[in-house]
């Protein structure tokens, strides 16, 4: 058995969850163990696509597939800042202030094109060799570089203050829990990211994919695709 199978994650899990129940279902019919890998974190509490790899021979392509641009739909909530960036972390009131609409359409265009993006301390990034969120985790004081990432585009969908819903195209590598923080901070009330759901990798994209939820083997069999021309 080999290929990629798209799957909707939903909430509540881990990334490495996902691969872990998969490769769980396929071992118990099977008796394999395959390598299985995926195209890119989703944080527990963000939904969507993951490129699953089923194989050898697929999972030597992730690194082909996470370097491929990703769409997301974002929940930002202004007025308030998280420890984390999102719902895990500890919330506070940081201002009362409502920017307007076109205040927010006006921001979300500076944030376009090259930027030089810290990623977040609570994230999978190794330091000597650990993850950067464990060392968080312990109280560590963590630095992380800057580096560059690309916005390829912000397009606002609904402001309800306190909550502004935008779809944003960003090259691999992409932090939005960063980009909500950075678009908080310059619209000078703060942000955290409520809710974050990836809809593309590339050109896959997640109305194609499987719930995880009751999946089977034989849905795994029957949504499996391969590459080959």
């Amino acid at each position: 058995m080999e290929g990629l199978l798209l799957i909707d994650k939903s909430k509540d899990i881990s990334s490495f969850g996902v691969v872990a129940k998969i490769r769980g279902i396929i071992r118990v019919k099977t008796g394999q163990k395959l390598k299985i890998g995926h195209s890119g974190t989703l944080d527990p509490q963000a939904t969507g696509l993951l490129v699953l790899a089923i194989g050898n021979r697929y999972t030597k392509k992730l690194t082909q597939l996470t370097l491929l641009p990703k769409t997301y739909e974002v929940t930002m909530r202004l007025g308030q800042t998280s420890s984390t960036g999102d719902v895990e972390g500890e919330i506070t009131n940081s201002s009362e202030h409502q920017p307007t609409k076109t205040e927010i359409g006006q921001v979300l265009r500076q944030f376009r094109g090259n930027i030089m993006q810290i990623p977040p301390a609570f994230s999978a990034i190794k330091i000597n060799g650990q993850r950067a969120y464990k060392l968080a985790r312990q109280g560590r004081t963590i630095e992380l570089k800057a580096r560059p990432v690309k916005v390829i585009s912000n397009k606002l969908t609904l402001y309800k203050y306190p909550f502004v819903y935008f779809a944003t195209d960003v090259s691999s590598g992409t932090y939005i829990r960063v980009l909500v923080e950075d678009i908080g901070r310059t619209l000078g009330v703060g942000a955290y990211t409520k809710e974050l759901r990836r809809t593309k990798i590339g050109h896959f994209n997640v109305d194609k994919a499987v719930q995880l939820e009751k999946l089977s083997y034989s849905d795994i069999v029957q949504h499996l695709f391969t590459l080959d021309k």
